[in-house]
């Protein structure tokens, strides 16, 4: 089973545009197995296929840290039929990338998404038209104010796309705040490449947002121009993938957080 998930791993094991790429050209290989289910430990959770533990492609067992996130992951095994779909498995393709490059590398991990807080997509707001100025601002605004409030991280916000100097202090505030354990630190960073926002991310894991309030953030630019000029159907098809791998990650980050529930 590891060597159906080789190509899923790859080089950027967080990035999930990658691994989308990398699925679509892995062979299918038919299913082998007649139950999975979850294994609780000391550690943790086991997921088994026929009673064998799932290994990640470099050979480390996979062990989630909670029954609700297991139990997800079992479910995308007994769901597939007569053939493995990798691409219908974000949960699986998360918990192997989480084994394999993040538990780790903690640091490391964290030290690249919190380079976020230097540009992230809520400081840079259009200058025009007006409706779209104030759809951002709606959207927007509300998370900016919250890590002001919240986390004492006062952001410099800026017309256009020219880099602005964010404040150290701000940037030391928010990466404060981040969790520090794999499994949290891993969604946060998928939901940050996902929707070019670590403020986003982080505010969804201290509760200040819900899912479908970031994704709709993430996409104000997006969702305006196709009200303008119809939806791009290549587009559409991205961002259709792409929310798959996000709700996989905000699942994760509900699940080891019990103020969102």
């Amino acid at each position: 089973m590891r060597e159906l998930f080789d190509e899923v791993a790859g080089k950027s094991p967080l990035d999930p545009e990658e691994l989308v790429r990398r699925a679509t050209r892995t062979p299918r290989r038919k299913r082998f197995y007649a139950r999975a289910r979850a294994a609780e430990g000391k550690d943790g959770f086991a997921i088994t296929l026929d009673d064998k533990p799932i290994r990640t492609p470099s050979g480390r067992q996979v062990v989630v840290p909670n029954k609700e996130i297991a139990d997800a992951i079992v479910a995308e095994w007994e769901a597939q039929q007569e053939f493995i779909e990798p691409l219908t498995m974000p949960l699986t393709r998360f918990a192997n990338s989480v084994v394999d490059a993040v538990v780790d590398r903690v640091e490391a991990v964290t030290d690249d998404l919190a380079k976020y807080f230097q540009s992230d997509l809520l400081f840079y707001r259009a200058g025009h038209p007006e409706a779209l100025v104030a759809r951002e601002a709606a959207l927007w605004d509300p998370v900016v104010f919250w890590a002001a409030d919240t986390l004492s991280a006062h952001f410099i916000l800026a017309e256009g796309i020219v880099h602005v100097r964010q404040p150290e202090t701000a940037v030391a505030a928010a990466r404060a705040a981040l969790p520090k354990d794999p499994w949290s630190i891993a969604a946060l960073y998928v939901i940050t490449t996902l929707t070019g926002s670590a403020l986003l991310a982080l505010a969804l894991q201290h509760g200040g947002v819900d899912p479908d309030q970031v994704w709709a953030a993430a996409h104000v630019d997006e969702d305006w121009n196709s009200e303008k000029w119809g939806v791009d159907d290549e587009v559409a098809a991205r961002r259709a993938a792409r929310l798959v791998d996000f709700r996989a990650a905000a699942r994760i980050v509900g699940a080891l957080n019990p103020v969102l529930g």
